[in-house]
């Protein structure tokens, strides 16, 4: 006879199941909890959590041995590879660097890709030693699936809008109940937008924006208004769709505070922060105007070539001044690129959410809006 099909009720208690042990993996996230990541510094680099630390069972030489074992002889034999790969004064250098972790942070739970072999091993070996540490079932693959879940049940959201230099992200900062996408993308969302440090990885970055979703108190949240890339990171598709039909509250600001506060943060504050790692001004000068000019170039088919030229003279100029004091000398083709290029793209991309806003003002105005 064929075997029975599942009936409603087994198939309501394994959904049940499946609930309950998404929100034990959520709850380790959001808790914080130290975690040891077994798996190989190529696979760290890929993803993690924040919290996880790389203590490899294998590096990735020797994952790359087992993995071409495996393939020619069999599963028996990658083990046995492995064993001989890690053993002697190198095994007992890993476990001492997973110990001194363990003693550093209380509490710490271990995972491999997927909860098997290598979490295993480094499990036995510890209690060896006299630790007992928690074995996440499932491992970097089940915790991965617990926070893309997020993006299925996002909550209500609220879009941040604004022209350039408006201000956002400072609204942002003086709210509770937000997610700070740029933040979490490190870049600012435009052309001229690139930190001097690096993107994270884009798992990384998607892991992140969720943790920050369950950790977040209360519905709406509040987000800032942003294209479906960040730089080179993407929106979750779950997440752009949400957006998309989120009601909006516009900021507005003049256009001297904008020039100044874009003055200000992209100028004045990197070249601080060029200075810092080059102890040089002319250094910092010259890094600085290459990343400004690469900028410029990268819109330059959108601005026109006579548009493009205006704006790289007035540029130049103003590097060509160099004055630290206050940077004055770059207010004129920042309120040029503003006035013509950024503005009127704004505008036309706003008439599409017109429907949409439900409220607009300064910082001020918003936020008394935001604490009601």
């Amino acid at each position: 006879m064929p075997a029975e099909l599942p009936n409603e009720q087994s198939i309501q208690k394994t959904t049940e199941l499946n609930a309950k042990r998404l929100l034990e993996l959520q709850a380790i996230l959001v808790a914080d909890t130290p975690l040891i990541d077994v798996r190989a510094e190529i696979e760290f680099a890929a993803g993690a959590f924040p919290f996880a630390r790389n203590y490899p069972i294998l590096n990735d030489k020797e994952r790359e041995q087992v993995g071409i074992c495996y393939k020619q002889n069999g599963p028996l034999a990658a083990e046995q590879l492995g064993h001989q790969l890690v053993s002697g004064t190198g095994r007992e250098s890993r476990i001492r660097g997973w110990c001194d972790f363990i003693d550093q942070n209380p509490g710490t739970q271990i995972y491999c890709f997927r909860g098997g072999l290598r979490s295993t091993l480094a499990q036995q070996w510890l209690q060896e030693q006299g630790y007992q540490v928690p074995k996440i079932e499932g491992g970097y693959k089940a915790l991965r699936r617990s926070l893309l879940s997020v993006f299925d049940e996002l909550p209500d959201l609220i879009i941040v809008a604004g022209k350039t230099g408006t201000g956002k992200t400072e609204f942002l900062a003086r709210v509770a109940n937000k997610v700070d996408l740029e933040m979490r993308a490190n870049h600012r969302g435009s052309a001229f937008g690139k930190h001097l440090t690096e993107q994270p990885a884009q798992i990384d970055f998607e892991n992140n924006v969720a943790l920050d979703f369950l950790k977040v108190k209360g519905s709406p949240v509040l987000i800032e208004d942003e294209s479906r890339l960040i730089g080179r990171i993407n929106l979750p598709l779950p997440l752009q769709a949400k957006m998309s039909e989120a009601p909006v509250i516009l900021l507005h600001d003049s256009i001297e505070n904008r020039v100044e506060r874009i003055k200000t943060e992209y100028i004045s504050d990197q070249w601080q922060a060029l200075f810092l790692q080059s102890d040089s001004e002319e250094g910092a000068h010259q890094a600085l105007e290459i990343l400004f000019t690469q900028s410029l170039n990268a819109i330059k088919k959108r601005l026109g070539p006579e548009r493009h030229e205006k704006l790289s003279g007035m540029m130049d100029d103003a590097f060509g001044a160099k004055a630290t004091d206050d940077f004055a000398a770059h207010c004129g083709w920042i309120r040029a690129l503003l006035e013509e290029y950024y503005d009127p793209m704004y505008e036309y991309q706003l008439t599409k959410k017109q429907v949409r806003i439900i409220a607009e003002g300064d910082q001020d105005t918003l936020m008394k809006y935001a604490q009601n």
